[in-house]
């Protein structure tokens, strides 16, 4: 599959060999020469920090049918209020600071039990070792999987994480598959829900069946399939993007070791490192809108349905956001990320990845002797999602 530049949504090939090696400098000769593009499709392309977190935080512009090819099972993602609003409200009891907090232990724990067998081990991928299961191992306890389903459930996930990315960006057989993981999914937690109906246990899962029975018996129509999609939602996006924002995160600390030194001697720096790699490097490129009825953006008159697409990364590298924006430092002032998005559809689970972030990249750093073996790794044949696919290394 081959996409010219007038054909692409971007105004710029992301298939193209190389770009997703650096997908940066790309961005920041669109941002120099055509920040607000508008491509022969009928989408726009943001790329200026100041424009997308504008869009992002303008209720104008929404989700509607056309976006993508089919990211129904991403629930509320995709959903305007009132709807989203409903089902936002019901899963964010799920995410409170003091729910949080108290997972901090847990998510330690794996983080040690996952690292402690790495050191002095050799040469190993850090991907398979340890960011793959990590963030597979913190969600599916959150939801109440049982440890002999959780390799099941992280390959779902990997599937399921391409009905972020369009339609014509997939070949036939990954759409075939991404169908397919769904509908396994759906059925493997039609059977966990009976069994919780019957037999509740300290999880999310139960949480989100009392918070259903509840909304029901208050005239809300939730039905099990509204269940499924938001438990669908909450497994993307709570092992997808963690993934990548690990194998990210690594590959710039060990290809930069002046700031891995600085992470492994201070430690308690670790939130501020992981807003900084955060913004180097984030794990969700894209997000994009449909307008819902004629509005302005960025100072250009945007058509009702026509798709507006804040790039992340490149707002995330906009020298007005962040000053020397291609240098990563660890002590840097965060400013106004734009990685979890912004407005009403911020990530619900920002606080946990941030957390799962934290631990892993610290606990990373605290291997004495880690060093990178392949300065060159293969990159996920995602378009939305970024994120190594291996990444090896020696300890």
């Amino acid at each position: 599959m081959t996409l010219t530049v007038d054909q692409t949504p971007f105004g710029f090939d992301p298939l193209r060999p190389g770009f997703r090696d650096d997908p940066y400098s790309v961005y920041r000769r669109q941002r120099e020469t055509d920040p607000v593009h508008h491509s022969p499709l009928g989408m726009w392309t943001l790329t200026r920090h100041a424009d997308c977190e504008a869009a992002l935080r303008d209720q104008k512009l929404g989700h509607g049918e056309g976006m993508n090819g089919r990211i129904d099972h991403l629930s509320f993602l995709t959903l305007n209020p009132p709807d989203h609003t409903r089902l936002r409200g019901l899963v964010s009891r799920a995410f409170t600071p003091k729910v949080i907090r108290e997972l901090r232990p847990r998510i330690q724990q794996r983080v040690s039990e996952l690292l402690d067998p790495l050191r002095g081990a050799g040469e190993f991928d850090l991907i398979d070792a340890f960011a793959y299961p990590l963030p597979v191992m913190v969600i599916s306890e959150l939801i109440g999987v049982p440890v002999e389903d959780q390799r099941r459930f992280s390959g779902w996930s990997e599937e399921m994480a391409r009905g972020i990315d369009p339609d014509f960006l997939q070949t036939p057989e990954q759409l075939v598959r991404r169908d397919q993981a769904k509908l396994e999914f759906d059925n493997y937690f039609r059977e966990l829900i009976a069994a919780r109906r019957g037999h509740p246990a300290d999880d999310l899962l139960t949480d989100l069946l009392t918070g259903l029975i509840a909304a029901e018996q208050d005239g809300d129509k939730l039905d099990e399939q509204e269940l499924l999609d938001i438990l669908a939602l909450l497994l993307v996006a709570g092992h997808e993007t963690t993934v990548n924002l690990i194998g990210n995160g690594a590959l710039a600390l060990l290809r930069n070791p002046s700031q891995l030194a600085f992470l492994r001697e201070h430690p308690d720096q670790a939130p501020a490192a992981t807003d900084e790699l955060l913004r180097y490097d984030p794990p969700v490129q894209f997000v994009s809108r449909i307008a819902l009825a004629d509005t302005e953006v960025a100072g250009h008159h945007v058509a009702a349905g026509e798709i507006v697409s804040m790039v992340l990364g490149a707002a995330n590298r906009d020298p007005e956001a962040f000053p020397d924006p291609d240098r990563l430092d660890l002590t840097r002032q965060s400013g106004r990320l734009v990685s979890f998005g912004q407005g009403i559809h911020f990530c619900l689970g920002a606080p946990l990845a941030g957390m799962e972030g934290q631990l892993a990249l610290a606990g990373l750093a605290a291997l004495p002797d880690l060093t990178l073996v392949d300065d060159r790794p293969p990159y996920r044949d995602h378009f939305i999602l970024r994120g190594v696919s291996t990444l090896r290394v020696r300890a």
